[in-house]
């Protein structure tokens, strides 16, 4: 059986990544390959991140593969549209049977199928790629229909959903990531020369027992699932032994969700003597002063802390469940700590006015965060916020050419007046933290009176 696993992903497509230039292994894909490896399938993996759609073109007229895997989601959904009419358009590749996963395919399952892919996987794809594989090798003894977590179009061109595939509860059982089959060293190489250090992530955990309404969460659902911190530490022993990298990403949703479960990961770094440098995510309401002096004993050096909002009216619109102010306390305690403490910022979330934006620029300023990323709302579909916003479209685009990104809807003001409101805080945050270099001061200040200037002009204009 003749597999290839891909994920669409191009950064030399993508100016604003290029920018940020923080690339990261496609690790879905890489959990798929261990795992059909582990069950005696080889696979090839392309990872397009510094190929391009061309090389994969020439790939897979080379290979011509019997099944390719797809991590499809929201920032690769057009190339794997491209890469599905591409593969419909060669005779060499008309047996090829293209499977699709990932986020993006749950809510969208007619649109993909009728666009040329043959199976979706909806959920968690190791099992369910395994038995897809074994049915397309004539190895199983299931029919189609009777794979869960799967949907396809039948004979009569109906889509056919089959029934749902319980979560993997015992992630114990899964290998770890199959890293061998990507050139690791240019993600390092990509790091080290944009930020001086070179990173590499990893994953403890699965799923997200939150609400947060703007959050989608079609493959894991609202589960928490982790893996023993034993597991975790023996892992990081295995890519230390066989990489050379200086930080390590942990791309959990929640990091310190169990207390207890850091308590038994630091001692596990200390048992197997392994140190290490990482940064994370976690909520301020999972937090406390001797979760912070954990963190810090096992390595952390940075910890992003959601708030999304300096207004508590935002906060509980988007079913955060968290504090303004106790946000704002674990981001300076984790500062005293001598950890770098990150938080993430979004504007535009429906019934946000412009006393809630002043909200949230003095939220930051008197956090005080030494990074934030800031961003202006989209509804994803599958999401409560999609669901409430969605009779507030400005605009119906065509699903085959956009992404839930490009989704606008009626704000309390213009979309414009919450990209200048970005744009504002940027700079009004610039002021805050500038000591010194009056000429600089001057700039920033200047593009905050404009930017500020703007926003109350698009307030009058309704």
């Amino acid at each position: 059986m003749n597999i290839l696993l891909t994920h669409g992903y191009f950064i030399a497509e993508d100016p604003k990544e290029q920018e940020i230039m923080k690339p990261y292994v496609p690790l879905g894909i890489l959990c798929i390959s261990a795992y059909l490896e582990q069950q005696g399938y080889d696979n090839l993996v392309f990872d397009s991140t510094f190929s391009s759609f061309e090389k994969l073109q020439q790939q897979l007229l080379a290979q011509r593969p019997d099944v390719i895997g797809i991590y499809t989601n929201l920032m690769t959904k057009l190339n794997v549209l491209r890469i599905i009419r591409f593969v419909k358009s060669q005779t060499s590749l008309k047996h090829v049977k293209i499977i699709l996963g990932g986020p993006e395919v749950r809510n969208h399952v007619n649109n993909f199928l009728k666009s040329g892919a043959d199976i979706l996987v909806l959920g968690e794809g190791e099992q369910t790629m395994l038995e897809l594989v074994e049915f397309f090798d004539l190895k199983s003894q299931k029919g189609l229909e009777e794979i869960q977590g799967i949907a396809f179009l039948n004979q009569k061109e109906e889509i056919f959903k089959t029934a749902p595939r319980a979560n993997i509860r015992n992630l114990q059982e899964l290998p770890f990531p199959n890293r061998k089959k990507v050139n690791l060293q240019l993600y390092f190489d990509a790091w080290k020369n944009r930020h001086g250090e070179s990173a590499i992530s990893v994953s403890t955990m699965r799923g997200c027992p939150y609400t947060c309404k703007w959050c989608s969460r079609a493959v894991y659902g609202q589960t928490y699932r982790r893996r023993t911190a034993k597991q975790v530490v023996e892992e990081l022993a295995g890519i230390q032994r066989d990489y050379t990298f200086d930080t390590i990403w942990f791309v959990d949703d929640v990091f310190t969700i169990s207390h207890q479960w850091l308590r038994e990961f630091v001692n596990e770094l200390k048992s197997q003597a392994i140190q290490i440098r990482y940064e994370c995510i976690t909520r301020s309401d999972r937090m406390n002063e001797t979760v912070i002096q954990l963190l810090k004993e096992s390595g952390c050096f940075r910890i992003w802390i959601g708030a999304e909002s300096g207004s508590q009216k935002i906060i509980d619109a988007m079913d955060r469940r968290v504090n303004v102010n106790q946000v704002r306390e674990m981001i300076q305690l984790t500062k005293q700590h001598g950890i770098q403490a990150g938080t993430f910022i979004m504007v535009g979330y429906p019934g946000e006015t412009d006393e809630d934006v002043q909200l949230t620029l003095e939220h930051l300023k008197k956090s005080d965060p030494d990074q934030y990323t800031i961003t202006v709302a989209y509804p994803i579909k599958g999401t409560p916020l999609y669901e409430e916003v969605e009779h507030a479209f400005i605009s119906h685009l065509p699903w085959e050419s956009s992404t839930d990104r490009q989704i606008d809807f009626k704000r309390t003001y213009s979309r414009k007046y919450y990209d200048y409101a970005v744009r504002w805080i940027y700079n009004e945050m610039a002021l805050h933290k500038l000591n010194g270099n009056m000429s600089k001061k001057w700039m920033h200040r200047i593009k905050s009176f404009a930017t500020r200037s703007l926003m109350k002009w698009e307030i009058k204009k309704g």
